[in-house]
């Protein structure tokens, strides 16, 4: 199965050298911005597609600084509006592309100013158009330190705070590669809350990647929902008690933590124009997701 590979790949990789960051804002987000999905991600779900009217909606690509570099990122908020709560949306392995703005539109349509960034930017300026994984997995995913993406992400709250976002309001959602970076800035960031879709727990440290979610369980500053599927093979239930185990033995946000396993769900069951998609669990998730939101102060 892709994600069994997927996993393997992302677990067996050591990091190389950085190519120069050069992003073209364009190309980067050519996706988000409509032109549709990741060549990886084919054959797509087409019928089963979700797709979020921009109706009412201030939607496009921004560029925020973060040590001198022009982060791109696509954004989604009520339109006219201020003060409002923020939602970092984390893509997967396939970068930004229409299904993880789609994401974002739907965050927006709920009341929040989503905001998407383009976390392997530095590393690449179309990581949506590679058609090898192999490739993809060599030359960009394995050369992004989690640093990086740390960063980044806090510069998206930095933009969202001068452009009608109350920062004091921050949730996190992250899919696949993003639902591991969403529990590492569970520990890092000042979100409320954190919503993982079947992140990554456990791992191989190296150089660019020293911690994995289960190493700062027991330090975490807001409360991690993790939603998982017990036919993932890339992800076996034994790390998910693994992490149970050591979130009980942290502080309050970590033992405030919780898990939802859906028992006929593989990997990606959220990603609506895959054939992974799982409609039941997927929007069971969403809806656990908004309200774990809502009762973590974010909403």
């Amino acid at each position: 199965m892709l994600h069994r590979d997927l996993e393997t790949d992302f677990d067996s990789l050591r990091p190389g050298r950085s190519t120069e960051a050069g992003a073209s804002r364009r190309t980067t987000l050519k996706a988000a911005l409509g032109v549709g999905y990741s060549a990886l991600a084919l054959p797509l779900n087409a019928q089963m597609a979700i797709k979020t009217s921009s109706e009412g909606l201030s939607v496009g690509e921004i560029t925020y600084k973060v040590n001198g570099f022009k982060v791109p990122a696509y954004r989604a908020a009520p339109a006219n509006q201020t003060n409002l709560p923020v939602v970092l949306v984390i893509h997967e392995i396939f970068g930004v592309h229409e299904y993880i703005a789609d994401v974002a539109r739907r965050l927006a349509r709920a009341g929040y100013l989503a905001i998407a960034p383009e976390l392997f930017a530095r590393q690449s300026d179309d990581p949506e158009s590679y058609g090898e994984m192999a490739r993809l997995m060599s030359e960009v995913v394995a050369k992004v330190p989690d640093a990086q993406v740390m960063a980044d992400l806090d510069g998206a709250v930095k933009w969202a705070g001068a452009h009608g976002g109350d920062t004091s309001r921050v949730g996190v959602t992250g899919f696949f590669w993003g639902g591991r970076e969403a529990w590492l800035y569970a520990a890092h960031g000042n979100a409320r809350a954190v919503v993982a879709w079947y992140g990554r727990l456990v791992g191989t440290p190296s150089r660019l990647m020293p911690t994995n979610p289960i190493d700062i369980a027991t330090s975490l500053h807001a409360p991690v929902l993790g939603l998982y599927g017990a036919q993932d093979a890339g992800i076996p239930l034994d790390t998910l008690d693994k992490m149970k185990t050591a979130l009980a033995a942290g502080n309050a946000a970590s033992r405030a933590s919780q898990f939802v396993v859906y028992p006929e769900a593989s990997h990606a069951f959220h990603a609506d124009y895959r054939a992974s998609y799982r409609k039941e669990a997927a929007e069971d998730g969403w809806a656990r997701c908004l309200a774990w939101f809502k009762a973590n102060g974010v909403a």
